[in-house]
């Protein structure tokens, strides 16, 4: 494989932060303090998202301080030299590493059996079957209702939020509860609940109830007409038949030449495919139970699967997001053929970095120049088209023609 310029001592070509550069996917709220980052920053705008129970409040004050306003919309279409101060686009969603925080209340509680129904939940969820120790250190289950409530009431207070980050993930184990050595050895200013270098336990969250609660998300999401941003870890073809589940029976139908010459209505004449249309009992259009739109973040899957997700029946809008952190940290042949195999209006690009600032600048600027180096695009080619991609998923296609 042939060296980068950077490798082999060539001068790098100015990078065109004027056409902006829009991270699809990012965590600055584990840690609080960089958020006075954000304002010096050359990033455009960020996507950040939230995980668990401890930052779903606080991706509501970085989206309150800085997050795109319908007045302030227009500066992400900017171009120039005059500096734009970068906005935020807040996503609200549960991490499958914490699903298993959230029980299924569909059956409530017996009164009187709340911390059985608790244990039980544990017990059922995690596997191998955890011991009452480790499940006496583990928070007290939320409901699923509860938490879907809050994530509908997010949602309707933020018009241009996402939904995420949701998923699967097969690899994750759960760290150890905190001992007195975990605690002394603490990092100030990290948000609670992650793993903050614990040990890992055997302990790994049942597949059936990571789908059950990526599930219930994807259908709000559909509801509600809000784009999704997914994880999946050694689990892409489990990821895609629970996305498939959701647009069951809404597959497109792809007509033949002769049927689109045959339709005669000027909305429907040039159209390729059709998506049905499910109707309420009085008639109007039901919500639909997919997202719109789909980023899998940090897409480390094969070709293969890409496929999937880009056959024409699939209704839903997917895009493909890639990182320097995890799609780069070393030079792979399988990264740089799938990002060859994306179309070029379905790619984004993100930093999945924990903390706002210049550090996510340059992981920003490195990915973007890796894509357009294996793409064979310019640099002020690539980071248009990046924007232009960003902005149909964030937004939709039409929200800026």
């Amino acid at each position: 494989m042939c060296a980068s310029r950077a490798e082999i001592g060539v001068e790098k070509e100015a990078f065109p932060w004027d056409r902006g550069i829009c991270d699809a996917h990012c965590h600055p709220t584990d840690t609080v303090a960089s958020q006075e980052n954000v304002p010096r920053m050359k990033a455009r705008a960020l996507v950040i998202m939230s995980t668990r129970g401890e930052d779903q409040d606080l991706v509501r004050q970085f989206a309150n301080r800085y997050g795109v306003q319908p007045d302030t919309l227009h500066t992400l279409w900017h171009r120039g030299d005059h500096p734009v101060l970068t906005q935020i686009v807040p996503s609200f969603g549960w991490h499958p590493w914490f699903s298993y925080q959230i029980f299924d209340d569909s059956t409530p509680f017996l009164p009187g059996t709340e911390h059985l129904d608790a244990v039980r939940h544990y017990k059922a969820v995690l596997s191998p079957s955890p011991d009452d120790k480790f499940v006496s250190s583990l928070p007290d289950p939320r409901p699923l209702s509860e938490f879907l409530d809050q994530l509908r009431g997010s949602l309707k207070s933020f018009p241009f939020a996402l939904v995420g980050e949701v998923g699967i993930d097969r690899s994750f184990k759960l760290p150890t509860h905190w001992s007195p050595s975990d605690q002394a050895k603490r990092k100030e200013g990290l948000t609670p609940g992650g793993r903050e270098g614990r040990q890992l336990t055997p302990y790994r969250v049942q597949i059936d109830h990571q789908r059950k609660i990526m599930k219930a998300q994807l259908h709000l999401a559909g509801e509600l007409e809000r784009p999704v941003s997914v994880h999946g870890v050694a689990a892409h073809g489990i990821v895609f038949e629970t996305l498939q589940e959701t647009w069951q029976s809404y597959e497109r139908t792809i007509l033949s030449k002769r049927e689109q010459k045959r339709r005669s209505s000027a909305a429907n004449a040039h159209a390729r495919h059709v998506t049905p249309d499910h109707k309420t009992a009085d008639g109007v259009s039901a919500p639909k139970p997919y997202p719109p739109r789909i980023c899998l973040h940090s897409y480390s899957g094969p070709v293969d699967t890409l496929k999937q997700y880009l056959d024409p029946s699939v209704p839903a809008a997917v895009y493909f997001s890639f990182s320097r952190l995890v799609n780069f940290s070393r030079r792979s042949d399988k990264a740089f053929n799938v990002v060859r195999a994306v179309p070029n209006h379905r790619i984004l690009i993100e930093s999945d970095l924990h903390g706002a600032g210049e550090e996510m600048d340059d992981l920003l600027e490195d990915v973007t120049r890796l894509i357009c180096e294996i793409k064979g695009w310019s640099l002020v080619d690539g980071v248009e088209t990046l924007a232009r991609n960003w902005r149909s998923f964030v937004f939709g296609e039409s929200s800026f023609k």
